[in-house]
């Protein structure tokens, strides 16, 4: 059984949903079970009708989450970016802060939610603490763009690495001849922290990409531009290397009024949909998850979700 799962898919589909429920099914086996909201717009809290924050917080036995918090790491690359600013100042290249942060703002954000969310995820995914963890993604085009940081974050990093240790060898070779600030400049937290969050970096980047490790399910509802938008993030995922397996069709018509004619037909329309899904993505599996007569929120209404996905 993989070690992380990871839920991705549109907005409104239902990830939150499904990664609570899979969560609460993982530790109702005894796995002691994490789930993780990378969506900066966290409901994970409204599906356990609880309240989370940074740090994981006990649901039930065996069960725990946590809503990433973005801005408790923006510090982090903020640091990174202000000693660059000011090392080259020592050396008289005269940039401020946001010159430095024009220049390698993409490649380390100040804070970016993405950056943040991998830069937890790392943490999680490297922890021994947790036999299982879920993640609730982000739409599409955010979960995306986290999923390539590591090689984005990668290249910045080095040469963020690089230009320090040219800019700490001009001051060395000069500090005879110099008195200011640049005969001061010297080693400091700001490498480790720069070569800490390249190794976590990496261990995301492995991780992530290790199907004996991770699965990635997309979350897709039986509508045509759900279809559509689910095959474009499949074609995302596989280039850069993420194990995909199954797909999750959530709020599919099974019972219906056979009295009410709108409520067969739109039940008929279902069936085609997922058809057709089942025949576009005959290489995976595909799970499909009843609609529910109203929000799914709190465990009593999430043991019934998880029941379904047992049944799939």
């Amino acid at each position: 059984m993989t070690e992380h799962i990871l839920y991705g898919g549109k907005g409104g589909v239902g990830k939150t949903t499904m990664a609570a429920a899979t969560g609460l099914a993982l530790a109702e086996q005894g796995e002691k079970t994490l789930v993780v909201s990378t969506d900066p717009a966290h409901s994970l809290s409204d599906s356990f009708e609880t309240d989370l924050d940074g740090d994981p917080s006990e649901v039930r036995t065996n069960l725990f989450g946590v809503e990433i918090d973005p801005e408790t790491r923006a510090d982090r690359y903020q640091e990174i970016v202000s000693h660059l600013a000011r090392d080259l100042r020592a050396v008289g290249i005269s940039l401020e802060e946001e010159e430095i942060e024009r220049l390698f703002g993409s490649g380390i954000p100040a804070g970016g939610d993405e950056a943040a969310a991998l830069d937890v995820l790392a943490e999680y995914v490297s922890s021994e603490r947790w036999d299982r963890i879920v993640f609730d993604t982000a739409p599409t085009g955010h979960t995306l763009r986290l999923l390539e940081l590591p090689e984005i974050l990668e290249t910045a990093l080095e040469t963020t690495d690089s230009l320090r240790g040219q800019l700490h060898r001009m001051a060395n070779s000069t500090r005879s001849m110099l008195m200011g600030p640049a005969a001061y400049l010297g080693r400091d937290e700001s490498e480790d922290e720069i070569a800490a969050l390249q190794d976590r970096m990496e261990r995301a980047h492995d991780v992530l990409r290790d199907p004996e490790r991770t699965e990635f399910r997309v979350v897709l509802i039986p509508e045509r531009m759900a279809i559509t938008e689910s095959e474009r993030l499949i074609e995302r995922l596989s280039a850069v290397s993420m194990p995909v397996e199954t797909l999750v069709v959530n709020k599919v018509l099974e019972d219906v009024n056979e009295e009410c004619s709108r409520c067969r037909s739109q039940k008929e329309r279902h069936d085609e949909r997922v058809a057709e899904i089942r025949k576009r993505f005959s290489e995976f599996e595909v799970m499909t998850v009843p609609e529910t007569t109203g929000e799914v929120h709190g465990v009593e209404s999430l043991e019934q979700v998880a029941e379904q996905l047992k049944k799939r």
